[in-house]
C-alpha cells in the first residue's frame, strides 16, 4: 500500500492508504466502516468535489490537492453526518485520521508525495462524493 508524506514539512501523513479510483469506491469511502485508516481519491480531472460523512461514525481530516498534488485546501475535524463543500478544485482527495493535519503541521500550499501508479484499487468505505 503506498505510503502518503508532506514532502514540505518532510512528515509522514500516512503508512497504509488505500486508493479509491471507481465510481464504487469513491461512493463508499468510510461508510459504515469502524476502522480508522487513510484514503486517497483519484479523479479524472480538476474539479470541486463535494463531500458528505453520511454513515461514517468518527470525524477525519482531509485534503484537497491539485494536479501537482499540492494541498490546495483543508477541512480539519470533517464530523459525521455533515457536509462540505470544498473551494479550490482538486484532482486527488486524502481522507486522514482526525488530528493528522495538526499533527504533521501541514498547510494550504504543502507538496504532498505518494505513488498509486499500477496501485490495486481497493474497495472501502468512506465519505463519498456527491
Amino acid at each position: 500500500m503506498p505510503k502518503i508524506k508532506n514532502k514540505t514539512k518532510k512528515t509522514v501523513l500516512s503508512e497504509n492508504v488505500e486508493v479509491c479510483k471507481s465510481i464504487f469506491s469513491k461512493s463508499i469511502g468510510l461508510m459504515f466502516s469502524k476502522k480508522k485508516r487513510s484514503l486517497v481519491f483519484v479523479f479524472d480531472r480538476e474539479k470541486i468535489i463535494p463531500l458528505h460523512m453520511l454513515m461514517v461514525f468518527y470525524p477525519i481530516d482531509v485534503l484537497f490537492l491539485n494536479k501537482n498534488k499540492e494541498v490546495v485546501e483543508m477541512k480539519e475535524n470533517f464530523r459525521p453526518f455533515t457536509f462540505y463543500t470544498p473551494k479550490s478544485k482538486a484532482l486527488y482527495i486524502i481522507e486522514l485520521p482526525q488530528g493528522m493535519i495538526k499533527k504533521t503541521k501541514t498547510k494550504a500550499g504543502d507538496k504532498i508525495g505518494f505513488n498509486i501508479k499500477n496501485r490495486k484499487v481497493y474497495i472501502y468505505y468512506s465519505a463519498i462524493t456527491l
